[in-house]
């Protein structure tokens, strides 16, 4: 007999009555068992049921329209390519730094543990694990778009997070190259990492992959910061610390492009020429992890280097950013100026002129790490300049969108 009715969607009632019937037939006939009547009747049972819930089928693009991401404001687009230095362990200690991404759409901020405005010694913006999670969390939610909150995590001496906060004890890259054991390294940089995704920091302005050319150079030798006179094992041991940050889903940063290793003098301080003592095999990192794409950004140097460029400091050469970043070593991502407010750079320019050169250079985010010279004002500085430059037909609009598009990309939204 069989027990479906002919009609698609029959009655509880009506199926009831029907296997009712089957059942009692069968029985009589003595063609089953009720254990096995009673396992056909669940079948039939769930095969009906499935007729009754069963939908038809909906053409895709029907319940899933296509969406249309609006285009972002000039303005927006503008306020990405500014990372940004402020006041205070709150955002509510800094009123600044609340305008800057709430009306100026500022992209990135930078985290730095001590206040160098002050001759005493007080925190800026880190005292506690704790506290900085909230700070990074009212910055998120104060920002147009999602922020890149920065910080210079090296490990060693360049260490923001440190064990006097509460944050884990780190190795400067000097110690990690002296193993030259990449597990360690990845393990202690895991540890780096773990703890900038703890606080909501997602961008680490490390590794640094300058090659160890001059022992005496006193900010990268003398400060630990380098791996290794030897270019493989800084490429080498930069992998492994970038690996350990992407495992988490965070950003590094290589720097300082196209070597700082063996300069004889301090950017921090005043115009530092490397002519006579930069070789190329100080592109090696950059080449090999570049080629690999490890590559999240790069920050630039503030070095003079005649034989790439006879005019221009790294950061602010067309030569060095486009010409041998770019098209010669392939890079595309995103392109971090070394704070546009160092000796190495006002001594020569205005900060407005730097940042018209950055921009022409190739440069996609200027840093504006120590905001304490500007009383505030440094944003609506950058903003106005840049509008400036597009008005006076100096820059287009279509190198804003460049740099836009790469910011976006850093950041997973494209």
């Amino acid at each position: 007999m069989n027990y479906l009715p002919t009609d698609r969607f029959p009655s509880r009632r009506r199926f009831l009555r029907h296997a009712a019937f089957g059942a009692g037939s069968l029985l009589l006939s003595g063609c089953a068992t009720p254990a096995a009547l009673f396992s056909q009747e669940m079948a039939d049972l769930y095969a009906v049921t499935q007729l009754l819930t069963e939908k038809p089928t909906m053409p895709e693009a029907s319940i899933r329209p296509t969406l249309v991401r609006p285009q972002p404001s000039l303005e927006v687009k503008i306020g990405q390519m500014l990372m940004l230095g402020f006041q205070g362990a709150t955002v509510g200690e800094d009123q600044s730094i609340i305008d800057a991404l709430r009306d100026l759409h500022v992209g990135s901020v930078v985290l730095f543990d001590l206040d160098l405005s002050t001759r005493r010694v007080r925190p800026r913006n880190i005292v506690s694990p704790e506290q900085v999670a909230r700070l990074t969390a009212d910055l998120q939610a104060l920002a147009t778009l999602p922020l890149l909150v920065s910080i210079d995590q090296e490990g060693g001496v360049i260490n923001r997070l440190k064990e006097k906060y509460g944050f884990p004890a780190t190795l400067s890259h000097a110690a990690l190259g002296e193993q030259h054991d990449p597990e360690f390294t990845r393990e202690q940089a895991g540890v780096i990492a773990q703890a900038l995704a703890d606080a909501g920091i997602n961008l680490n302005l490390a590794p640094v992959v300058d090659v160890r050319v001059n022992a005496d150079s006193p900010i990268i030798a003398r400060m630990e910061r380098s791996f290794s006179a030897d270019p493989q094992i800084v490429a080498t041991q930069a992998e492994a610390y970038i690996d350990a940050h992407h495992a988490l889903g965070l950003k590094c940063t290589l720097k300082h492009f196209p070597g700082h290793g063996s300069a004889v003098g301090d950017t921090h301080l005043g115009f530092t020429d490397v002519t006579n003592t930069w070789s190329e095999d100080e592109l090696i990192p950059y080449r090999e992890l570049i080629g690999k794409g490890k590559v999240d950004a790069v920050m630039t140097a503030h070095i003079f280097n005649s034989r790439l460029d006879p005019d221009l400091p790294a950061t602010l050469s067309p030569a060095i950013i486009t010409g041998l970043l770019r098209q010669q070593l392939d890079f595309d991502g995103v392109v971090i100026s070394d704070d546009i407010q160092m000796r190495g750079i006002t001594d020569l320019f205005k900060v407005e002129k730097a940042i018209e050169l950055a921009i022409l250079a190739g440069v996609d985010m200027i840093a504006v790490a120590n905001n304490l010279t500007y009383s505030g004002t440094i944003a609506e500085r950058f903003v106005a300049t840049v509008k400036r430059l597009l008005d006076a037909g100096v820059i287009d609009e279509a190198r804003i969108d460049q740099s836009y598009a790469r910011v976006i990309r850093l950041k997973g939204l494209a």
